[in-house]
């Protein structure tokens, strides 16, 4: 193991001193005895990460959980179903453990050696094409273009990423741009996205939705804009047009009436949120609608 990175992970665990230190350093004590020749390693500004023949998992903490993504979790046996977040993409999983929760040590013992395995395991060597294989995958592929149907429909056009991963959706009234915007935010983001819009729509009466700038916006005819939000590469932005009038204020700005707030992974407070939502829809907006 590496000497350094092992001091850096004890020093980590000692560090956030709660119940994530201890539960990080459980999991950790796990994937020793799962894969006794893991090698330990730190990287990312701060991540701890094991390693066998490739990464078997990082243990990221945040605020409300302490997060164990694996790298090629998308190709691992999960019969305990334990993955339960970064369940989007092709490759990775991820397990968000929260304070209280208990843990599955048989089953995640059984994920960290399938992973090992697995980044153990050579991939098969392509066999090399023949020119008689050539040939005839030619051949078919000339059959198959001269089958095809000029009415087949087109691929939908892949949304374009501004900086920070933000969508660029064109500028346009009603919920279908919206849910455009929230479909192509990248990874985690979208998940709060959804969340957002879920607690807008139930929380604003009559609520407007519309994408202005590359954001969602949220008010009510007659009022105005109530609430946007931004995405941002390790945040979402969400500001309130009449945040000065909140109680409590939110956090971020300095502008005369607006006010807002970054959302990172796993950090929504929803009953906060909600309470915002519920004052500012009783307040004046900005702009007309």
């Amino acid at each position: 193991m590496s000497t350094s990175a092992s001091q850096m992970i004890d020093a980590k665990i000692v560090e956030l001193g709660d119940w994530r230190g201890k539960m990080l350093g459980r999991l950790r004590g796990l994937i020793a005895r799962a894969v006794p020749d893991v090698v330990e390693e730190w990287k990312w500004m701060g991540t701890p990460v094991w390693s066998s023949n490739g990464i078997i998992c990082t243990g990221e903490t945040y605020k409300a959980v302490v997060k164990m993504t694996f790298a090629k979790g998308a190709a691992l046996p999960d019969p305990a179903g334990l993955f339960n977040s970064s369940l989007e993409g092709n490759t990775r999983r991820a397990i968000d453990i929260r304070e209280g929760e208990k843990i599955d040590e048989k089953a995640l013992i059984a994920l960290f050696r399938a992973a090992a395995a697995l980044n153990a395991a050579k991939p098969p060597k392509a066999k090399k094409a023949t020119k008689a294989t050539k040939a005839t995958k030619s051949s078919k592929a000339t059959k198959a273009s001269k089958q095809a149907t000029p009415s087949k429909a087109a691929p939908a056009k892949k949304v374009k990423l501004l900086s920070g991963g933000n969508p660029q959706i064109a500028m346009a009234d009603g919920d279908a741009p919206v849910q455009a915007y929230i479909a192509a935010m990248p990874g985690w983001r979208r998940d709060v996205g959804r969340r957002l819009d879920e607690l807008i729509t139930k929380n604003v009466p009559h609520v407007h939705k519309a994408v202005k700038w590359n954001s969602p916006f949220y008010g009510i005819k007659g009022q105005g804009w109530i609430v946007s939000f931004h995405t941002f590469t390790n945040y979402v932005k969400v500001t309130f047009f009449s945040g000065t009038s909140l109680l409590p204020p939110p956090s971020g700005g300095t502008a005369k009436d607006a006010r807002w707030i970054d959302i990172h992974e796993d950090d929504l407070d929803e009953a906060q949120l909600k309470k915002w939502l519920r004052q500012a829809a009783a307040l004046p907006g900005w702009g007309k609608l």
